[in-house]
């Protein structure tokens, strides 16, 4: 796909991973639109992504645990740009290391609404869009996790697991559209959600965010016979 004016939508692109999804994608020429939570912080990386080059650069601030929020927003993204050709699902939040019985019931919900939850009505909604162009595509961010088992993980890694096979029953069903479905499963990747979540890891070691980011936009730059839909990326 050749990027230059393609409309791409980037969920949690207000810092670590999806920032730098923009950024890569801004060097391409591709229009950049930001969904995130925090609105200071979305505003500044469009202000970025214009500096590399995008066509143009737009954010919205949506509550990743509101659905009716996300619908008004979906809503108003295809009513200010008239389309999209590109979603990637990145929003994700971590639980902290911990056996099952010591995590609070709120970050089970959290965790499971944020990575699985969010992003099925995320796409849900994008879809009739996506669908309407002659080439369109989702990749959805998900984890190792899902693959190598980790002790005290397990609530990431449930969310995770299902993320994986929603895509590929979504690649399935959207097999004779024009809408191309891919996952990336990475390793750990170096952000600082590991100091929210207290925890101390030799993270200069782990995938740095801005690979990750080539690998994403190499995917999507492929000709238009040639499609990564199962891409798993190690450090």
């Amino acid at each position: 796909m050749n990027l230059t004016n393609k409309v791409v939508v980037v969920t949690g692109s207000s810092d670590w991973i999806g920032k730098e999804i923009v950024l890569k994608l801004a060097a391409t020429h591709a229009v950049v639109v930001c969904l995130a939570r925090n609105a200071e912080k979305l505003e500044a990386v469009c202000e970025l992504a214009k500096e590399v080059w995008a066509a143009d650069a737009y954010f919205y601030p949506c509550d990743v645990s509101d659905t009716a929020e996300l619908g008004k927003t979906v809503a108003k993204i295809v009513s200010d740009l008239w389309w999209i050709d590109v979603l990637v699902n990145n929003a994700w939040i971590r639980q902290k290391l911990s056996p099952l019985e010591s995590i609070d019931e709120s970050v089970v919900d959290s965790v499971i609404d944020v990575n699985l939850t969010w992003l099925i009505h995320c796409t849900r909604l994008f879809l009739p869009s996506l669908k309407a162009k002659e080439e369109a595509a989702i990749v959805n961010i998900s984890s190792r996790a899902w693959v190598t088992s980790q002790e005290w993980l397990s609530v990431y890694t449930a969310s995770k697991y299902w993320v994986r096979w929603f895509t590929e029953v979504l690649k399935t069903d959207l097999k004779w559209s024009s809408v191309r479905v891919a996952w990336v499963y990475q390793a750990w990747t170096n952000t600082s959600m590991f100091e929210k979540t207290g925890e101390d890891f030799p993270v200069e070691k782990f995938t740095d965010p801005q690979d990750l980011a080539d690998v994403i936009v190499y995917m999507l730059s492929l000709p238009k016979k040639i499609w990564l839909h199962d891409v798993r990326v190690e450090f």
